[in-house]
């Protein structure tokens, strides 16, 4: 399985699915590890716009928020 994560510079919006192959992006084989890496890129002035997983899982920039204030809901 793998999770995409998706960043931009602060302010960026949601790309849409036409923007996604020009988007950037960091995979990882866990949506913990996705999670993670979306904390170090808000920490690090990035802005995380979405996770996507193999699976369907989507995350908006709202659930990604959320689940980074609050990592125990997550799991």
């Amino acid at each position: 399985m793998t999770f995409r994560v998706f960043t931009g510079p602060p302010g960026s919006e949601v790309p849409s699915a036409i923007e996604k192959h020009r988007s950037l992006y960091k995979e990882y084989a866990s949506l913990d590890e996705a999670l993670a890496w979306a904390h170090h890129a808000s920490t690090s002035g990035h802005a995380v716009l979405l996770i996507e997983g193999d699976d369907g899982t989507i995350l908006t920039k709202q659930d990604i928020a959320n689940a980074l204030r609050h990592p125990e809901r997550s799991r």
